[in-house]
């Protein structure tokens, strides 16, 4: 039911669908029977794009961590699975930092949020530490003002809990923010909804809107304020940023978005679910 696509824009709140989506779908994967492919996340490495993402491999039904390439952003190869573990894994959230590559998957299975390196990029990754204790999704990070930012939504099948936390340096030691959980009971803005981004200066955080379902559209919230005491946060005037569009491919919802800056504008890797069972 999900698949992955490409939009692009001159912002990252104002997204459109490029017309080939879309570009992934769960009958490109080719070393295991999928049923479906979801949470991309991209880097650009050496003048080429690197896809990373999960797929629901059928015959276990655990989630796998998969790879795709594209030296244009636009067409995609699928290259092969990359990463999996005795238990469930999405949410490849992909970053680099001071020149190696470094992964923090959603990793429910070991009750924890866990640090990945990659031993060989893009194809090799290994488990390093377990940064925090507990059951954390969708973990997402940035690095702000000297420290490092995580947020983790804490109740994964209600989606209603954020909880915030920050360390000096990304092996921890972690530290819950004081303001944590920073948004309880509400299920349309606390699950994370892709990659933490600095817009002329500003934090911009994503969520996942889960009213009146899992997945139905993301919102972007601008953080104003962030500090080892403070945190506040305000919703965009053109949010949300992802919504169904109501028949094809998009059809019944949208929960993730991964933006980047290039020479000519924004493109970002998101996913939807159609509401057609997969093949």
């Amino acid at each position: 039911m999900w698949s992955i696509g490409i939009y692009t824009g001159d912002s990252p709140f104002q997204l459109r669908g490029v017309a080939n989506n879309p570009v992934l779908r769960n009958t490109d994967v080719t070393d295991v029977q999928a049923g479906f492919v979801a949470d991309p996340f991209m880097l650009h490495t050496d003048g080429r794009w690197y896809m990373f993402f999960e797929v629901l491999n059928r015959a276990t039904q655990r989630g796998v961590i998969a790879l795709a390439t594209s030296d244009d952003g636009f067409t995609w190869s699928y290259e092969q699975i990359v990463l999996e573990e005795p238990f469930h894994l999405s949410y490849p959230y992909v970053f680099d930092w001071q020149g190696e590559h470094y992964m923090i998957p959603e990793t429910l299975g070991v009750s924890a949020v866990s640090l990945y390196k990659a031993d060989e990029f893009p194809t090799r990754w290994s488990r390093q530490q377990k940064l925090i204790e507990g059951t954390h999704a969708d973990p997402s990070l940035v690095r702000y003002n000297d420290l490092w930012w995580l947020f983790t939504c804490t109740m994964p099948y209600r989606h209603d809990v954020l909880r915030l936390y920050f360390a000096r340096d990304l092996e921890g030691p972690w530290k819950e923010h004081p303001r944590s959980p920073i948004i309880s009971n509400d299920k349309s803005r606390a699950r994370p909804a892709g990659r933490i981004l600095q817009v002329d200066g500003q934090l911009i955080r994503f969520a996942q809107d889960c009213v009146p379902e899992y997945g139905t559209g993301v919102r972007a919230f601008e953080i104003s304020k962030l500090t080892r005491d403070t945190y506040v946060e305000t919703e965009r005037a053109n949010s949300p940023i992802m919504v169904p569009s109501g028949a094809g491919w998009n059809a019944m919802g949208m929960h993730h978005v991964d933006a980047h800056l290039r020479t000519d504008g924004w493109i970002a890797c998101v996913d939807a679910r159609s509401g057609v069972h997969a093949c």
